[in-house]
């Protein structure tokens, strides 16, 4: 009888240990959600210092920072850092040309971090060598994380302050996603602190719905905002539920062999790090890299479907650009960039947003718009070699910033020869 309780004992134990060294693993795996309202304290707060209770966040003005790049292995020194500076307008700042109150050509450029080209110094934006193409100061007004929706808020705050001739809308194909969210989190998991306004479409008409939050101390109590958050986040029952891990957790943990793959690559790098050395054979950076993009790619096909789903809204807003345009006096460019895990998937799939841009160029004879895919495909089919290296990852490289610039530069000279 003793040897039976013996081996009940430890095969209990030995599940307990399995459900907590899963629960674990899972907790740091990007496409598995583990807490609905994980816990914000007062020293993560004390560091959100670009909170903007209209906005949700925004780049701050007069500020500087450097960030490490990644470009190391475990135990090396940092050997490089790249530095985000940004002007009194809160503007990531132009090296190449100083802002002119009275120059003959201006240009400013709105969007997401891609617009805002993190990863990359200074003089390495495609704004930076923009300016250098058309000899006059590119301003720079991405956000990280924004959507087309947010992009256009800060548009219209910024606008009247810093107005330009030309205004390039620079979104990724992830804006879909972004325009139907409120908190991050439900479909970014972990990205908790991130709660913002979003539009929605009432009767045909963008009705603009205010974030819940007003003061950053509201954050550590999101909780209390649930029945908001739930009913406004398109994301809470079609992306974050699904993929909440419940117990067992094993059994979540076991389900694709890729979380073993991700967790693998993961404790491999944990190891160098308190060896403080690499392990000769296996870059843990990159293959935890490739598994993270692999994990991504059920995201890709949901904003593919998205698309699908949500065009009016999407449409919609890139309506209110033009209306803005219009209502202001500039030249309006919309650009569409690819993120690295959209520029794999659409290399074998094509575009995920499908003929959107054919439509908008049926649509409006006023604004131009690019697909930047089509002018920064590499001969030899490598994706992978338009985006840095190491760090954050999925960030355009500075030549392919350079490509970009040269891009754009076209476009304004094509309207200033039709003018």
């Amino acid at each position: 009888m003793l040897p039976l309780v013996a081996i009940v004992l430890a095969l209990v134990v030995g599940a307990v240990i399995l459900e907590v060294v899963s629960y674990r693993a899972l907790e740091r795996i990007p496409s598995v959600a583990t807490e609905e309202f994980p816990e914000i304290d007062r020293e993560l707060l004390g560091k959100f210092s670009s909170f903007d209770p209209e906005l949700g966040w925004v780049p701050q003005p007069d500020r500087e920072k450097q960030k490490d790049t990644g470009d190391h292995l475990p135990g090396e020194e940092v050997r490089t850092t790249v530095t985000y500076s940004t002007d009194e307008y809160a503007s990531r700042v132009c090296p190449a040309k100083e802002r002119d109150p009275n120059a003959d050509l201006t240009v400013s450029t709105y969007g997401d971090s891609y617009c805002f080209c993190r990863e990359v110094d200074n003089d390495e934006t495609f704004q930076n060598y923009l300016a250098q193409e058309l000899d006059a100061q590119v301003a720079n007004y991405g956000g990280g994380n924004y959507g087309l929706d947010q992009a256009l808020m800060r548009l219209k705050r910024q606008y009247p302050d810093d107005p330009t001739d030309h205004v390039f809308m620079v979104v990724t194909a992830s804006s879909i996603a972004r325009i139907l969210s409120v908190w991050k989190h439900y479909q970014e998991f972990g990205n908790i602190l991130a709660v913002k306004p979003r539009y929605v479409l009432e009767d045909g008409e963008l009705e603009r719905v205010e974030s819940p939050v007003d003061e950053k101390e509201e954050l550590l109590d999101l909780e209390s905002k649930a029945d908001f958050l739930r009913e406004y986040d398109f994301h809470y029952d079609h992306w974050f539920k699904p993929h909440f891990a419940t117990r067992p957790y094993t059994a979540d943990f076991l389900e694709k062999n890729e979380h073993l793959r991700y967790a693998g690559y993961t404790a491999g790098k944990e190891l160098e790090r308190r060896l403080g050395r690499s392990i000769p054979g296996v870059d843990f950076d990159l293959a935890q890299t490739q598994s993270a993009l692999r994990l991504e790619q059920p995201r890709v096909r949901y904003h593919e479907r998205l698309f699908d789903t949500h065009e009016a809204l999407f449409d919609a807003l890139i309506q209110e650009f033009v209306d803005y345009a219009d209502e202001q006096d500039f030249e309006p460019t919309f650009v569409m960039v690819q993120q690295l895990r959209y520029a794999k998937y659409e290399s074998e799939h094509g575009p995920i947003y499908g003929d959107l841009l054919d439509r908008l160029d049926e649509r409006y004879d006023e604004l131009r718009t690019i697909d930047m895919a089509t002018h920064l495909s590499p001969d030899d089919g490598d994706v992978e070699s338009l985006y840095v290296e190491r760090g954050e990852g999925g960030h355009y490289s500075p030549e392919t910033n350079a490509a970009i610039a040269q891009v754009l530069a076209g476009v304004v000279e094509q309207r200033a020869v039709a003018e």
